[in-house]
């Protein structure tokens, strides 16, 4: 058997001795790579094909938030996480107690930008879900709430709602349906 020799990386050929060593600063190495550097913490997310941003990464402290918020969730949520799981609803995946920003989402289908949030009665009226919404709308998410009641009372008509947002059925922005639709033009984005 033969073996094949590894690619050389940059940790190989700088050991070799007999060839002089090239040390660049690193802000001159990534120009000469054509790399933009950014900075640590951060990641490049591509909005379109081509096309990239930066997004910073969650805060630190809504990563535990999440994890409890997984392990502690309501009936409603439960109901709900039963028939979204393991892409049961017509192929979708989504994922629970999604961590966006500084914010923590009930369900998200990430391929389709949709988030889809559970309410209480605390949650009526709310100035902060709003804004909350506004900016997760800027983000490209489209967000559909529901109150826990109706989770009880009606899977199954939520399920379906659910579903014509993520066919594109229900497409205008409702307040009586709950629906923020995120602006997915090219200028919205910007």
């Amino acid at each position: 058997m033969r073996r094949v020799p590894p690619h050389p990386t940059a940790a190989s050929v700088s050991r070799d001795e007999t060839k002089p060593r090239i040390l660049l600063p690193v802000g001159e190495k990534e120009e000469l790579l054509g790399l933009n550097p950014r900075p640590k913490g951060e990641r490049v997310v591509a909005k379109r094909p081509g096309e990239g941003a930066y997004r910073p990464k969650p805060p630190a402290f809504t990563k535990p938030l999440a994890r409890d918020l997984r392990k502690n969730q309501t009936d409603a949520e439960a109901l709900l996480w039963a028939d979204l799981r393991d892409c049961r609803l017509a192929g979708y995946r989504f994922s629970r107690q999604v961590r966006i920003g500084r914010f923590i989402v009930d369900f998200c289908c990430r391929a389709q930008k949709l988030i889809v949030e559970l309410d209480g009665g605390q949650h009526a009226e709310s100035e902060t879900d709003h804004l909350r919404s506004c900016w997760l709308n800027e983000q490209g998410y489209s967000v559909l709430r529901f109150w826990n009641n109706e989770i009880t009372a009606s899977r199954q008509s939520v399920l379906e709602t659910i579903l014509a947002v993520l066919e594109r059925r229900i497409t205008t922005p409702s307040p009586g349906l709950r629906f923020a639709r995120a602006d997915l033009s090219p200028a919205g984005r910007g």
